[in-house]
């Protein structure tokens, strides 16, 4: 089964620490209602400039690249907005890798809204080989229902020229569609639209949110810290615990059925690798967590990108090493606690080696038995991955044997040289 080409949220290389850019912080030209990282402006002074400086710039390039020990390294860039840092930026980004690469293969991925991608962006971009991740939630009703501009306006048309661009200039990318409750209302609706437009590399991210207590919203916070009360409610936008599973399902029926080999749904190609007991190569379905840390234009280090508040910098860039913060006691006890505060609930559960127990930023909830730690999204979790187990144990049988992932859909007609047992192992 070929592997989805990636995006610049939730990955990081096999091997190192991978530490994700953002140029301009938390700015954006949009203004998508369940943003949670749009606030984040709040943390720093009135009149603040976002913009990461060359000598930041510099620091990031030669840090991450002398912190790899792979053959090859990962730059991503994402905010906020990326692209509101300036071409002239990412030009010279382009010249310090080349100049510092130390004759390692240089990646670099930028996640971006796609409305401000022209003629120049995209030339630039082929050229130097950049994958783009861009955001898009489905048909224009359905996008346009949390993704507008500062004016409240429809970006949906802007995105869509975006995307037209992209293809025209050959630049590998991947659309990141975002599970809201309203989105996840529409599974079939958003993946054949996708697919009708010859989307084929394509990623479903849950929005799971909690609205901020009196002392958060002092600070101008609009979404609860991690760890904060369990009594916070979810923001309006979440999708609801166990409705992110059911959108997954949906689309995954369809795609077994008709589009393996055809169609790239990271989140499907995510489980498989789970299946075939292979490393995880998302921080969210890993034994532990910490190894994807976050730069701010202002240089400091964060533990992640959905821990990006005061008590979780590690340090700067300008004065400290990358590879020290990251092996350093505050971050490693904050990748182990992913696995060490797992409740007992989840340790029985048959989906463990699968799930577990995903973000610990949404794990607020408590057990049956009363536990604390339980991820919000463990109802989707549970249904999810029992229901496409032995299509999964199905699919990493013909791999294993050599054979094509999408001859799946041909022994789901009828019987071939594998068995489909229920369930995961």
């Amino acid at each position: 089964m070929q592997m989805a080409k990636e995006t610049a949220k939730g990955m990081h290389p096999a091997q190192g620490v991978h530490l994700m850019a953002k140029p301009s912080g938390p700015i954006c030209n949009l203004d998508c209602s369940y943003c949670f990282y749009l606030e984040k402006e709040s943390f720093f002074p009135a009149r603040h400039r976002f913009l990461m400086s060359d000598a930041v710039l510099r620091a990031y390039v030669e840090q991450n690249i002398r912190n790899e020990p792979g053959p090859e390294v990962l730059f991503t860039w994402q905010g906020g907005e990326p692209m509101l840092r300036g071409l002239e930026f990412y030009r010279r980004a382009v010249r310090y890798q080349r100049e510092l690469g130390n004759g390692k293969i240089i990646r670099n991925a930028l996640q971006t809204n796609g409305v401000l991608l022209d003629e120049e962006w995209c030339a630039f971009l082929r050229e130097a080989g950049f994958t783009v991740g861009i955001s898009l939630d489905g048909p224009r009703e359905i996008h346009d229902s949390a993704r507008v501009d500062k004016r409240g306006q429809s970006t949906f048309d802007a995105v869509m020229q975006g995307i037209t661009l992209l293809e025209r200039f050959g630049i590998e990318f991947n659309v990141l569609v975002t599970v809201s409750n309203e989105v996840s209302r529409h599974p079939l609706e958003v993946y054949r639209f996708l697919r009708d437009n010859g989307l084929t590399h394509i990623q479903f991210n849950p929005v799971v949110e909690r609205t901020a207590g009196a002392q958060a919203k002092a600070s101008g916070l609009t979404f609860a810290q991690p760890g904060e009360s369990e009594t916070s409610p979810v923001s309006a936008h979440s999708v609801a615990p166990a409705a992110y599973g059911e959108f997954l399902i949906a689309i995954f029926d369809e795609w077994v059925r008709k589009d393996v080999g055809s169609m790239f749904v990271m989140n499907f190609e995510w489980a498989l690798a789970s299946f075939m007991r292979l490393p995880s190569t998302i921080c969210l379905f890993a034994e532990e967590c910490g190894k994807a840390l976050i730069l701010e234009h202002s240089g400091d280090i964060y533990s992640c990108d959905h821990f990006m508040y005061p008590q979780y910098r590690l340090g700067n860039i300008a004065d400290a090493d990358l590879s020290k913060l990251a092996s350093s006691p505050q971050q490693r006890a904050f990748g182990k606690s992913k696995s060490a505060e797992l409740p007992d609930y989840c340790r029985r559960c048959e989906v463990r080696f699968a799930c577990h127990g995903e973000c610990p930023k949404n794990r607020f909830m408590k057990t049956p038995q009363g536990e604390p730690g339980l991820n919000y999204l463990c109802p989707s979790y549970k249904r999810y991955f029992t229901h496409i187990g032995k299509y999964m144990k199905g699919m990493a049988q013909l791999i294993n044997h050599g054979q094509p992932a999408s001859l799946i859909m041909q022994a789901i007609k009828g019987p071939l040289a594998i068995r489909l047992n229920p369930g995961p192992r």
